[in-house]
């Protein structure tokens, strides 16, 4: 890759505490435990970027391999950007042969329109059909309290 820059899904290479340190700050993430973030590794297939041995940029995708796959947490660490990572990280991901005849690959992002529709993604198609479960702000302080609120029960059933 460029620069000497290289991508891997080898998970023995990802540095857990680096890629805790950014998602712990991003906006889609904020205050994310470290545990969480461990897990989610576990559950995915990951993508590390290394100009050598230090991590610099991550990707994970959540899939049953055959119907349907989801992107998320995608970042290329500020000092490491504008050097086409981004794309190359994107190349990859979809040149994976593990992700390839999937009916539907999804992702959401609040900044990175561009980047993703040049891959093939496009708004959804129908999105009166979808549904979903968001608890935004799940790792704050707020999220905590809120959570703390439907864990204790209101004595209804």
């Amino acid at each position: 890759m460029n620069d000497g820059y290289t991508i891997s899904t080898d998970v023995r290479r990802l540095d857990l505490d680096a890629i805790h340190a950014f998602l712990v700050g991003a906006y889609w993430s904020i205050e994310i435990p470290r545990e969480v973030v461990a897990r989610s590794i576990e559950g995915s297939l990951c993508f590390g970027v290394y100009p050598d041995s230090a991590q610099v940029g991550f990707a994970r995708v959540i899939s049953d391999f055959a119907t349907f796959a989801y992107l998320g947490d995608v970042y290329i660490l500020e000092a490491h950007r504008g050097r086409g990572l981004g794309k190359e990280l994107m190349k990859a991901i979809m040149s994976h042969p593990d992700l390839q005849g999937l009916r539907c690959f999804q992702l959401a992002t609040n900044d990175a329109h561009g980047l993703y529709a040049s891959f093939g993604f496009k708004p959804l198609a129908t999105p009166e059909t979808q549904m979903e479960i968001s608890r935004r702000g799940m790792y704050t302080a707020w999220g905590a309290s809120i959570r703390g609120l439907y864990s204790e029960g209101s004595g209804s059933s």
